[in-house]
């Protein structure tokens, strides 16, 4: 038998690990003020809501509200205000187009704080990366998005709007209204796989085969959930919990999606004998530039990188321009006067629609001024983030100082009554060429502006006028007033409750 441990010898111990342990605890507190201590003196020149010294503001913002209280606060805290998400950590709101163009003119960082937590979804793409690397990544996937590759996309965009009308054909014959979301990321998400990587998915006709959608749809819950409770932040904690494991699940799901299509593909370009082979039977198309781009130097993308920009430009490309069509085609049902103006120009343009192209998209001034007051109303993507670097004097002379944290608050820049008379109300007029000059060049940005700006927004608003379009020419729009949507923002703009509207079939 082994000879026992003196007692002293394990009471010491414990002694030691109970004081380092302690040590440890006194430091991390010590730690924490002198942060919340340098945040308070950063927002003495900016007022905001009373905070709560540990967990800040967050019962004053539940998600169902969380919209209507920025807008709210917006109009009593002019251009920003700090936003408390625990008494140690909090996130500056900015919605004066002013203050938005001066950050945006730095090329801050993304907020790592923010978009780390995207990482195990999405990898790091164009959307979390900064720097030097985003820059080379920028340049190798502009050519995805020139006109002459975005021209035969239009088409296909009608097909799959065309696939998605008829279903509602069918359902309009049903004694209750439809709800649209999750029918319009189906057809965004086809349209998708169509045009950018030239594949036949029939996701809108066999959902269960797919269940990409609801994989997206959980992760954007879980991922929004986790930024906004400080307690969820530490990885090891969140990982071992059920939203994690559930987060965990759900990453993997879409990452089989998008490993299958871009394996696919790799098969494809081999057999075919490369881009150049592929080129002289279809159009070219994002996979086949991300899969064959090169530096001067002539590198590629690694197989990280690629799957990352697959999976962000998969979730981007049908995701923000599902919000933006779904809340499009709300604003119409409910202002039906421009809903009938839209529908006469596009008759004028395009007859009964039997065929759309890209030179159609242009002779449509007057819808285009609808899809942009919709999407001041209702902006895709509600915030976005930034780490300040540099110490910024604002015009009113408050500093923000380098080493905070702002959220670039889209939803209540467009709502500001400072920015925009009468807010709530639609009125496209908005953005006719005689009021274009009097709007500030950062008042409206659901793409984002600078050289971050969205790189995909020629693709968006092509799709939002293809499927305004064809819809406007099969079915008169009319809300469910007994279910009004309720917006939230969880990663995109969405409802709450969903988006109901009644379908009237035109002929």
């Amino acid at each position: 038998m082994e000879p026992r441990k003196p007692e002293g010898d394990v009471s010491g111990l414990l002694q030691v690990s109970f004081l380092l342990g302690l040590g440890l605890l006194v430091l991390k507190v010590a730690q924490l003020y002198v942060r919340r201590q340098r945040l308070l003196r950063d927002c003495q020149s900016f007022p905001g809501p009373p905070a709560h010294w540990l967990y800040g503001n967050v019962l004053e913002f539940p998600v169902e509200e969380e919209l209507r209280k920025m807008v709210s606060l917006a109009e009593k805290f002019p251009c920003a205000f700090p936003r408390w998400f625990s008494g140690f950590w909090n996130l500056f709101q900015v919605y004066d187009p002013e203050y938005i163009k001066m950050i945006l003119s730095k090329r801050d960082p993304k907020s790592h704080d923010v978009y780390k937590f995207l990482v195990p979804w999405i990898g790091k793409g164009l959307l979390v990366l900064n720097g030097s690397v985003w820059s080379w990544h920028r340049r190798l996937l502009t050519p995805a998005f020139h006109n002459d590759i975005l021209k035969p996309y239009v088409g296909l965009m009608a097909d799959s709007a065309r696939v998605m009308l008829d279903k509602w054909e069918k359902l309009s014959y049903q004694p209750r209204s439809l709800e649209i979301f999750e029918h319009i990321s189906l057809m965004t998400l086809d349209s998708l796989m169509k045009s950018a990587f030239s594949q036949q998915s029939n996701c809108q006709i066999d959902r269960r085969s797919n269940s990409y959608i609801q994989a997206v749809r959980e992760l954007a819950y879980l991922l929004t959930s986790r930024m906004r409770n400080v307690f969820r932040h530490n990885d090891v904690l969140y990982w071992f919990s059920s939203s994690g494991r559930r987060a965990r699940q759900a990453a993997q799901r879409a990452h089989q999606y998008t490993d299958q299509v871009i394996q696919m593909r790799r098969q494809q370009l081999k057999q075919e004998g490369g881009l150049e082979a592929i080129s002289r039977k279809r159009h070219l198309d994002f996979l086949d530039i991300l899969l064959c781009a090169k530096t001067e130097s002539g590198e590629t993308l690694s197989d990280e990188e690629l799957r990352a920009e697959v999976d962000t430009f998969m979730f981007e490309g049908h995701d923000t321009t599902a919000s933006g069509i779904s809340w499009l085609l709300y604003a119409l049902a409910t202002h039906p006067e421009h809903q009938q103006k839209c529908r006469e120009e596009i008759r004028g343009v395009l007859g009964d629609g039997t065929s759309i192209t890209w030179d159609h998209l242009g002779q449509l001034p007057y819808t285009t001024m609808c899809i942009k007051e919709a999407l001041r109303l209702y902006p895709p993507v509600p915030s976005i983030g930034r780490d300040i670097k540099e110490t910024i004097t604002f015009p009113d002379g408050r500093v923000l100082r380098a080493g905070n944290s702002v959220s670039l608050h889209i939803y209540a820049l467009h709502h500001n009554p400072r920015v925009w008379p009468d807010p709530e109300v639609f009125d496209p007029l908005r953005f006719s060429p005689e009021n274009l000059n009097l709007q500030h060049a950062y008042a409206f940005l659901p793409f984002s502006a600078g050289s971050r700006n969205c790189i995909g927004q020629k693709f968006a608003m092509n799709e939002m006028k293809v499927v305004l379009a064809l819809t406007l020419l099969s079915f008169e729009l009319k809300p469910d007033t007994t279910k009004p949507p309720v917006p939230i923002s969880n990663l995109v703009l969405r409802s709450q409750n969903g988006i109901h509207l009644w379908l009237k079939r035109l002929h």
